[in-house]
């Protein structure tokens, strides 16, 4: 793969017990396109995976959530896994970090339960995107509007439902991170 995403540095913000596929295949993909990516976290100095229900593989947390500058990053990726998600969603600094993320208009990609982070963050409402079905009167409720397919893109948003969607999520993520401009928000149109 070319290297499409070189000088840009993509965060993965995480809890404990995400799914581990949701982090593993996304970094692998933005790697490959020549993207730096962190591991930022609450929590440390490492986290740990699930695969479904057993518990997966643990990852080194390359920097702190209280240390971490959202201005210092490309975009965001929120990996799901129900603990993971639940967690995550009541800490206030990674509430910030997404809600000053998305201000920014940089891109950011969701996929199954993270979704409640952005819930919880109050950035939902009239946002169009998909997650694991669980969620959808949540993000309903939250003022979204939920749709059941494989990825959306709504502006700097992608959504995906589940691990076998990652495909298409990682495809639309860096190509959204490739359209996105280093200097200001973006504006796109919805697409399927």
């Amino acid at each position: 793969m070319t290297q499409q995403l070189d000088d840009m540095k993509i965060a993965i913000l995480v809890d404990d017990l995400f799914e581990q596929a949701e982090l593993d295949e996304p970094k692998k993909a933005l790697e490959a396109a020549g993207a730096t990516v962190h591991i930022v976290s609450p929590k440390g100095p490492t986290v740990t995976g699930m695969k479904h229900h057993d518990q997966g593989d643990s990852f080194a947390v390359d920097v702190q959530l209280d240390r971490a500058r959202p201005e210092d990053y490309d975009g965001l990726v929120l990996p799901g896994g129900v603990v993971n998600a639940d967690s995550l969603r009541m800490v206030e600094a990674a509430r910030a970090f997404a809600q000053q993320v998305d201000k920014a208009g940089k891109p950011i990609a969701v996929v199954c339960h993270g979704a409640w982070l952005l819930i919880s963050a109050d950035l939902a409402s009239g946002r169009v995107l998909t997650s694991w079905p669980s969620l959808q009167d949540d993000l309903r409720n939250a003022g979204a509007t939920w749709v059941d397919r494989e990825v959306v893109c709504d502006g700097n948003w992608t959504s995906s439902r589940k691990p076998e969607d990652l495909p298409a999520f990682n495809r639309e993520f860096i190509a959204a991170l490739q359209r996105a401009p280093a200097d200001r928000p973006m504006a796109m149109p919805i697409a399927d």
